[in-house]
């Protein structure tokens, strides 16, 4: 069974048939969802959907695009809806300095009061990193030096030298539709030495749809088109490599067993 650990079902082109969307995932073995907030004015809807569907897990969080938007939505807020039995992780957040959407010095400032509500809960963060290693290697390390928290690097498109300062604190490493692109001989070293207690695998639906389905609205029930050729390229069985992954997510977003 597969766990999505990333992916936003309430977006255009999948929240018109989510329930569509669903059974497709199912159909194809996908056991565990997990849907993202990107800006305050979702969390309710992420967190219904979450609340409706057994199998799907919500986070509150504000995308770095979002920063310049959401300038009062700092730690105790998050925390607080954090509470919620449904929510398990804080994000996503992070850093793009691709598009630089939200000022630098605002992502910088939302992205850690996302770690503090990380370590104050114990929910771990959901990092987008863009253009941004340096910045986010530094204060994923500063941070974790004022007391630890959990995390994950998503949708992992950085070098392998980042990935090793990740795996160095402890975050897990989720890999995406991307790995399966033609261009993304990198990615693939990189995701090939990667180690399996420390590996998810996500769509990021609706976007990033692998190989066979480019160009097509991303869904969940990619991810076992994604774990297929992970499998293949790490030279392991697919049903092994499901089990361990799912088996991280649970582990990582440990609310999801309670």
């Amino acid at each position: 069974m597969f766990a999505d650990s990333h992916c936003h079902l309430n977006y255009k082109g999948l929240v018109e048939q989510q329930g569509e969307i669903l059974e497709r995932a199912r159909a194809r073995g996908v056991s565990a969802m997990l849907n993202i907030a990107t800006r305050e004015s979702e969390w309710d809807a992420v967190i219904a959907t979450a609340e409706r569907e057994s199998d799907v897990w919500a986070t509150v969080g504000i995308h770095p695009h979002e920063a310049d938007q959401h300038p009062d939505v700092g730690t105790a807020r998050l925390i607080e809806r954090a509470r919620h039995p449904r929510v398990v992780g804080i994000g996503e957040s992070g850093l793009d300095y691709f598009y630089d959407h939200s000022d630098r010095d605002r992502q910088r400032a939302s992205f850690r009061a996302h770690i503090a509500a990380a370590r104050e809960t114990g929910l771990p963060v959901v990092v987008h990193t863009r253009d941004a290693e340096e910045d986010t290697a530094a204060i994923l390390a500063e941070e974790m030096g004022k007391g630890a928290y959990p995390g994950v690097i998503h949708c992992f498109t950085a070098s392998g030298a980042f990935a090793d300062i990740a795996l160095d604190l402890g975050f897990y490493i989720s890999i995406s539709g991307i790995v399966t692109f033609k261009n993304a001989k990198d990615l693939q070293e990189t995701a090939a030495r990667l180690p399996l207690d420390r590996l998810l695998i996500e769509t990021d639906a609706p976007f990033l749809a692998p190989v066979p389905h480019r160009g097509r609205t991303g869904e969940p029930a990619f991810v076992a088109d994604t774990a297929e050729f992970l499998a293949t390229l790490r030279g392991e069985e697919i049903g092994a490599l499901a089990a361990a992954t799912a088996a991280n997510f649970h582990s990582l977003f440990a609310k999801t067993r309670q």
